[in-house]
C-alpha cells in the first residue's frame, strides 16, 4: 500500500488561481459519474442509501435502478498546470435539496447543465437558476440509451438560445467528460471576448 502512495505524482498544495464548476441538473442524470470520472483525487462524495422514506418524496420516473443518492454536494480536483485549479462540485438534483444550489452558485466561474433527454423537464430548474444568477453554462446529453433525439428537438424543449452550447456525452468516460469541461472552458472564454452574448 505504501508503495502505491509513493509511485502516486504528489498534489500541489497551493494554487494561485482556483476555478470553480458546478455540475447540475436532474435527479439520477449522472452528477456525481462525471465528477468521479475526471476527478484527478478521490472524490468527496456524500452519497446515502435511499430509504422506502424517500420514495414518497423524491420523483424516481427513470431512476429505478438508482440506490444511492446526493445529499450534499460531490467534490473534484482537476489541475490545469502549476498555477490553475480546478474545483468541480456535483449539486443534488432531488428538489428538497436545491436550497444549496445557491450557495454552491457563489464564486462560479461556470456550469454543466447535465440532462437525461428521456426525462428532458427534470432540467428546466437548473437553466433557470443559473439564468437567475447570470452564470455562464453548457448543456451536456448523457447516454442513457433512450430515444434519440436531435440538437434541435433538444433546444426547442429546453428554450436554449443558439449560443449555449449544446453536445452529447458519457458521464463514465473520463474524456467524454473532459471534452464537456473544455467546452464550458472555451465558451467561457468567449463571453469574456464578447460579453453581450451573457443572457
Amino acid at each position: 500500500m505504501a508503495s502505491e502512495i509513493s509511485e502516486r505524482p504528489a498534489l500541489a498544495g497551493t494554487a494561485d488561481n482556483g476555478l470553480k464548476i458546478v455540475v447540475v441538473g436532474g435527479f439520477g442524470v449522472g452528477k456525481t459519474t462525471m465528477v468521479r470520472s475526471v476527478s484527478e483525487i478521490r472524490p468527496l462524495n456524500t452519497e446515502e442509501t435511499m430509504t422506502k422514506a424517500g420514495e414518497a418524496v423524491d420523483d424516481l420516473n427513470g431512476v429505478g435502478t438508482k440506490s444511492a443518492t446526493t445529499v450534499a454536494f460531490d467534490f473534484g480536483r482537476i489541475t490545469l498546470d502549476a498555477r490553475n485549479v480546478l474545483y468541480l462540485f456535483g449539486a443534488p438534483g432531488q428538489e428538497r435539496f436545491w436550497f444549496l444550489w445557491d450557495r454552491l452558485f457563489a464564486g462560479t466561474l461556470g456550469a454543466v447543465v447535465l440532462v437525461d433527454t428521456r426525462r428532458l423537464a427534470d432540467s428546466w430548474y437548473a437553466i433557470d437558476r443559473l439564468e437567475h444568477h447570470g452564470t455562464p453554462f453548457v448543456v451536456a446529453c448523457n447516454d442513457f440509451g433512450g430515444p434519440a433525439h436531435t440538437e434541435a428537438q433538444v433546444r426547442e424543449a429546453l428554450d436554449l438560445p443558439p449560443e449555449v452550447p449544446l453536445l452529447r456525452c458519457d458521464a463514465r468516460a473520463r474524456e467524454s467528460s473532459k471534452t464537456v469541461l473544455i467546452t464550458l472552458v472555451e465558451h467561457l472564454a468567449r463571453l469574456r471576448q464578447a460579453p453581450e452574448l451573457i443572457p
